[in-house]
């Protein structure tokens, strides 16, 4: 049997040697001349790789490679190929300006355009035929040679929002836009806003090209006139589908030059436009008059939900033109009248309406200081269960008005009472009818807080019952000793806060080494910070180094002027001049 074996392993050895030579081989190589046998010849990898640790590495490297090969191939379509070149200056293009490639979205915003960028950008837009969204805002530099880039337009008719704020665009520029919406009849949403060019007569160039489906329209400080308001109105007459229109900020809007506007022009033009959803009017001269004849198209307007007449001081008055008609818009939400100058039977009319809004969740009032002096009776009359927002911020409230917000306080996500000396003292009663979790923001800006005031409200947000809060403001209260900025920032349970701001007021200054400690403890448990505002506050620089330490790693904006840098200490006098000199 032994001799038997022994044959036939002197065979094998034999054969695997290759010629009968007498050569011994290693068991390792027969082992190997066996597998060799057995693989096909297209499958056959050397050696080395089947001895090597990484030989499975190696082989997804081999693929890989295989792949990129295969990718580098030229493509067999010409069209193709011009595309995989066009995509590629894109990208270059859009790199040299930071920002990232992508097929539907341009946003070029303060980019810094040139004439000269704008020109090859049409160029390049034959190579995004997906592209839904172009906003080239806040580049002026690009006014007056928009045509440059509307004469490409049609390359892109999938274009759905086209936004060209502050682009100093001229009557020119308006003309070429004019001719070229044409070409994009998808067209969504268009934004000229904070372009002077485009009022004074120059919007007409916009007149009979505007079409639907546009559901927005944004016409903020064009220094639009009455005529560009009653080439607006041409517009809306032919916009069934328009949403929101916004002409903020033009104060000459509504005004009448020798007894004839154009704002008439464009309220009986909001008949046609019964989708309209949004209409902002802030700043626009709104008198008495305009009231009645924007009151008299209120009925047309069934989709009504947020209307913004702030800021319109020369409506003072007249506002009971306006509030009979306001019971047509039963699903109103949110009703703007801050900085109105409304008088009290202003206010008395807006009350005896009030009921009629069923659906409203915000009403501001704000910077009215006739406001202050009904709060109970507008609180009586709003439904309070469904209010999310009632800012009452410069409003003269009593104690009595004071004491009526209260009844608000557990339904409202936001509360302002900013600018409203009666608070001083008197947080307590507000903060205790706060509801948990449902605040959001709470502004006390310039109310005179007290220590005891700061040590309530560390005491609420210790309950958790501020643990929804993201906006705190709690500036320009320069009264609160540092035992109370302690407490506050000791307490925790603001770990939603994402914006604080406890600046002094211009031309005050106070040290913060005191309770700067608490607030450095404190910032590990705001993980939502992204603002934190301590303008005019006093520290060292070490101190100032440590808290930039603490944000070092996360994206906070940190508001603290160069000024506050203590100077008065002896020992950071010290400290400073030791810095300044050369070291040995």
């Amino acid at each position: 049997m032994e001799s038997t074996d022994g044959q036939r392993g002197r065979d094998s050895s034999s054969s695997s040697s290759g010629g009968g030579s007498g050569v011994k081989r290693s068991p390792l190589e027969v082992l190997m001349n066996q597998i060799r046998r057995k693989r096909t010849a297209t499958d056959r990898k050397p050696l080395g790789r089947l001895l090597s640790r990484n030989s499975e590495k190696n082989l997804i490297s081999e693929e890989v490679e295989t792949e990129r090969k295969e990718e580098r191939k030229p493509s067999a379509d010409p069209a193709e190929s011009e595309r995989d070149i066009g995509w590629g200056r894109v990208c270059v293009f859009l790199q040299r300006l930071g920002k990232k490639a992508n097929s539907k979205n341009l946003s070029l915003a303060h980019c810094d355009l040139t004439a000269t960028d704008l020109l090859e950008l049409a160029t390049l837009l034959q190579f995004l035929p997906r592209l839904e969204e172009v906003d080239v805002s806040w580049n002026e530099l690009i006014g007056g040679c928009l045509r440059a880039l509307t004469s490409h337009l049609q390359q892109v008719g999938g274009i759905k929002a086209l936004k060209l704020c502050s682009c100093r665009l001229n009557a020119d520029d308006v003309i070429a836009l004019g001719e070229a919406l044409g070409c994009v009849p998808l067209l969504d949403v268009l934004d000229l806003s904070y372009n002077g060019g485009v009022g004074d007569g120059a919007l007409q160039g916009l007149l009979g090209n505007l079409h639907p489906p546009l559901r927005e329209l944004h016409l903020v400080s064009c220094q639009l006139n009455a005529a560009d308001a009653a080439a607006l109105g041409g517009m809306v007459s032919a916009l069934s589908t328009l949403c929101v229109l916004d002409v903020s900020c033009n104060p000459r809007l509504a005004q009448e030059v020798e007894g004839v506007g154009g704002f008439r022009e464009l309220t009986s033009s909001l008949s046609h436009a019964s989708s309209l959803s949004t209409l902002r009017l802030q700043a626009c001269g709104l008198t008495a008059d305009g009231l009645d004849a924007l009151g008299g198209s209120l009925r047309y307007l069934p989709s009504m939900r947020e209307l913004d007449l702030s800021c319109n001081k020369t409506l003072s008055g007249g506002l009971s033109r306006l509030t009979s008609h306001l019971a047509h818009l039963t699903h109103l939400e949110s009703l703007d009248l801050h900085l109105c100058c409304l008088t009290p039977a202003d206010l008395d009319a807006l009350i005896q309406v009030l009921p009629s809004l069923t659906a409203l969740t915000e009403l501001d009032v704000s910077s009215n200081k006739e406001a202050g002096a009904v709060i109970h009776p507008l609180v009586s009359a709003l439904p309070l269960t469904q209010m999310r927002r009632l800012p009452l911020n410069s409003c003269s409230l009593t104690e009595d008005s004071f004491t009526a917000l209260a009844l608000a306080a557990p339904f409202l996500r936001s509360v302002d009472v900013s600018w409203c000396k009666v608070v001083s003292g008197r947080l307590a009663l507000l903060l205790d009818a706060l509801q948990p979790s449902i605040i959001l923001e709470l502004r006390l800006s310039s109310c005179d807080l007290t220590t005891d005031d700061l040590r309530h409200l560390a005491a609420v947000c210790r309950r958790g019952s501020l643990s929804s809060l993201r906006v705190l403001d709690l500036s320009y209260n320069g009264s609160v000793c540092d035992d109370g900025w302690s407490s506050l920032f000791s307490a925790g349970g603001l770990s939603s806060l994402q914006d604080v701001d406890i600046s002094l007021r211009p031309l005050t200054s106070a040290p913060c080494s005191a309770w700067l400690p608490a607030l450095l403890s404190a910032v590990p448990q705001l993980p939502a910070l992204t603002r934190l505002a301590l303008q005019r506050w006093n520290s060292s620089m070490q101190e100032r180094q440590q808290l930039k330490h603490r944000l070092r790693k996360r994206s906070v904006l940190l508001e603290w002027d160069c000024s506050g840098v203590m100077s008065s200490s002896k020992l950071t006098n010290q400290e400073s001049t030791e810095e300044s000199q050369p070291e040995e």
